[in-house]
């Protein structure tokens, strides 16, 4: 999986298609990312001595990794290439620009 946390990221498919928001959390083992403000569920949670107040919350779910591109800045949302730098790192590059991301 090519999408890490807090990198910026276009919803392509689903209910909230079109939106941009930055990846809170990443689940590799599970092929999902949560995106905040993207797929929010309402909950509702009990007054805790953590949370004096209870009610309903909202709370961001996971949705699929194939349902986002990550966003470039200079072109806009893309796939994820990669390729080896000097030190022989593996660094994402945008597949439209070739600009490291």
């Amino acid at each position: 999986m090519r999408i890490r946390k807090g990198d910026k990221v276009q919803v392509i498919s689903g209910k909230d298609k079109g939106k941009q928001a930055s990846v809170v959390r990443a689940i590799p083992a599970e092929g999902r990312v949560i995106v905040e403000g993207v797929h929010v569920a309402k909950k509702s949670a009990k007054p805790t001595r953590a949370t004096m107040q209870g009610g309903l919350i909202d709370k961001f779910m996971p949705i699929a990794v194939s349902s986002v591109a990550i966003v470039c800045d200079s072109c806009g949302p893309t796939r994820i290439g990669m390729r080896f730098d000097e030190q022989g790192r593996k660094v994402r590059v945008c597949r439209k620009c070739g600009a490291d991301l």
